[in-house]
């Protein structure tokens, strides 16, 4: 608890947080149901006019202007699928049940964001809901030539030619996790630059 909800000023963002945290005890679980049935309807990539998540999304660096977009994600969830070894094999060694992708669900979330939004940037990304077959991510995009962004002085790092491609090269915060990146101090000597520098000896 930090001195600003010791002094009784907690914020709005807090509130809402905790509604997230336990949304069998708020208004977030009563909605889900709703929300589910809602979204299975929509597209895989669709333009949302405001984040699901307040909090997440002002933590993440979303703001409310021109030049920012959120588009909500849905991808599949399990492991890859595989078509069925056609000659004698027992069936725990074809392969079949389980063959996981190199990357989270959330970085192939945000890379269909990017294809779809081909003059944007990934910012970042948030978990939003989740049923028996697909999860729900809130992408996070930002238009790097809108004058709004260029003037910003908490955007306009994004502008950069160094930047282009951030969901694709693994630069966003689920990237960074799922590169190996997040971890630091000992034992993290073979992360850097990458995880197929140093023989690919990274992760």
């Amino acid at each position: 608890m930090n001195q600003a909800e010791v002094n009784g000023l907690r914020s709005f963002y807090g509130y809402i947080k905790d509604a997230w945290n336990s949304p069998a005890k708020s208004y977030v679980g009563r909605l889900r149901a709703q929300r589910m049935i809602a979204w299975r309807r929509e597209m895989s990539v669709q333009r949302i006019e405001r984040p699901t998540r307040l909090d997440r999304a002002r933590a993440l660096g979303y703001k409310a202007k021109q030049g920012i977009v959120l588009a909500r994600v849905r991808v599949r969830r399990g492991a890859l699928r595989k078509s069925r070894y056609v000659r004698n094999r027992r069936t725990k060694h074809m392969a079949m049940h389980r063959q996981n992708p190199g990357k989270s669900l959330q970085r192939i979330a945000e890379e269909r964001a990017s294809r779809r939004f081909r003059n944007m940037e990934v910012l970042n990304s948030y978990w939003v809901g989740q049923d028996g077959r697909h999860k729900w991510f809130e992408v996070i995009l930002v238009d790097p030539n809108h004058p709004a962004i260029k003037s910003d002085r908490d955007l306009s790092w994004i502008c950069g030619g160094s930047h282009r491609g951030r969901a694709e090269r693994g630069k966003t915060s689920a990237g960074k996790k799922g590169r190996g990146l997040r971890r630091k101090g000992f034992g993290t000597e073979k992360t850097r630059p990458s995880i197929r520098a140093h023989d690919g000896r990274g992760k």
